[in-house]
């Protein structure tokens, strides 16, 4: 077999997980915290950063779909599971067989999930999502009262929370975190009423560092279990995440010749040239050519010209580089490199973006700070 060898890998630090795992279960002292470990946990590998987190602290973890929830339970990971948003065509009952909770918005999901919970011969476990202003899943204010009777009479269905979603979180003291939170309380005192005891559960990773008085029963932090921070309060957030690569080829050039496609950068002067072999087809986006730059040889360094589909070019001036050196394309910032929120604020998105796209056929992954 040829040995194969990755262009460029991200790096992915389990003991950063670890670190912000604990500071947020530190700052929802009282309330339980379910690490959010959707969309292969962020980019980061579901299954590793499913464990840290539990190393950690998080008594529950929250996957999008139950295909993503039934991978943990695969691997292992026997903790509580809770899933939340699949196709109207999914089968409900090897969701309950596995012992995960199951997010329900509308009364002909629990219909759905109480016919299958039927067929298993087990209570499904249930969280009721009402719609406090995200306007995304959730059941309408006006269609609770209905929801919340159907659960209640529902015989083979055990309601275990109330829970929504913050729209404007990380906007501390924007006036929609009240306004949901008033929703949020009503929805819970209508579900009480109908005889219901259910947890509540709200805030995720923002209101987790800024409004305890949102934390109740379960947090949900998401991003920030990876370092990145949705507000500007909390400064002891460890990145994750760093994307790196190395030189294959380096070369003079002299002061004219241009580079890469349509000769969009021309050399003034004299420089040297190290061609890195990542490109949009790795996770660079193409929209980044001309305000890109990586860490190289200890010093930040433009990228020059346009960024193709297997390669960029970093203008290195007189520096002497040479093949093999490492290039860091983005990290934890403490060395002088780009972060991913760097990249985020000049493409005009969120950091989310940047590291969940980070998981290409071409990139390797790699662990460290595993326990032993």
């Amino acid at each position: 077999m040829i040995a194969s060898f990755p262009h460029a890998e991200t790096v992915i630090d389990l003991g950063a997980v670890r670190h912000n795992v604990s500071l947020l279960a530190a700052k929802a002292a009282g309330a339980e915290v379910m690490g959010v470990v959707k969309g292969d946990a962020y980019g980061h590998g579901a299954v590793p950063v499913a464990r840290a987190a539990a190393e950690a602290g998080a008594t529950w973890l929250g996957t999008c779909s139950l295909q993503e929830a039934f991978d943990l339970r695969a691997a292992g990971l026997t903790g509580r599971l809770f899933s939340w948003l699949d196709v109207p065509e999914v089968d409900f009952a090897p969701g309950i067989e596995a012992d995960i909770d199951l997010g329900v918005s509308s009364v002909s999901e629990l219909a759905r999930i109480a016919e299958a919970a039927v067929r298993v011969g087990k209570p499904a476990r249930v969280h009721l999502k009402i719609d406090t202003g995200l306007s995304r899943n959730g059941c309408p204010p006006a269609d609770w009262p209905q929801l919340v009777e159907a659960a209640a009479r529902a015989r083979n269905v055990e309601v275990v929370a109330v829970w929504s979603h913050l729209a404007r979180a990380d906007e501390p003291g924007h006036e929609s975190i009240d306004a949901q939170a008033k929703l949020f309380a009503e929805a819970y005192d209508t579900a009480r009423a109908a005889g219901l005891d259910p947890m509540r559960h709200l805030a995720n990773s923002a209101a987790t560092l800024t409004r305890p008085d949102l934390h109740f029963d379960v947090v949900r932090p998401g991003i920030a279990m990876y370092g990145l921070n949705p507000v500007p309060t909390e400064d002891d957030l460890r990145p994750a995440m760093s994307f790196r690569s190395s030189v294959v080829l380096t070369k003079r050039v002299a002061a004219g010749e241009s580079v890469s496609y349509g000769h969009t950068w021309t050399a003034p002067q004299d420089t040297t040239l190290a061609l890195v072999p990542a490109g949009y087809a790795d996770g660079v986006p193409r929209s980044l050519s001309g305000q890109m730059d990586v860490l190289l040889g200890g010093q930040r360094r433009p990228v020059a010209g346009r960024i193709c589909m297997d390669q960029l070019v970093v203008d290195c001036g007189d520096d002497a580089v040479r093949v093999g050196d490492e290039v860091v394309l983005f990290g934890n910032g403490r060395s002088g490199e780009p972060t991913a929120r760097e990249w985020a604020d000049k493409l005009g998105t969120i950091d989310y973006e940047i590291v969940t796209s980070m998981y290409r056929p071409r990139v390797r992954r790699r662990y460290v700070g595993e326990q032993v």
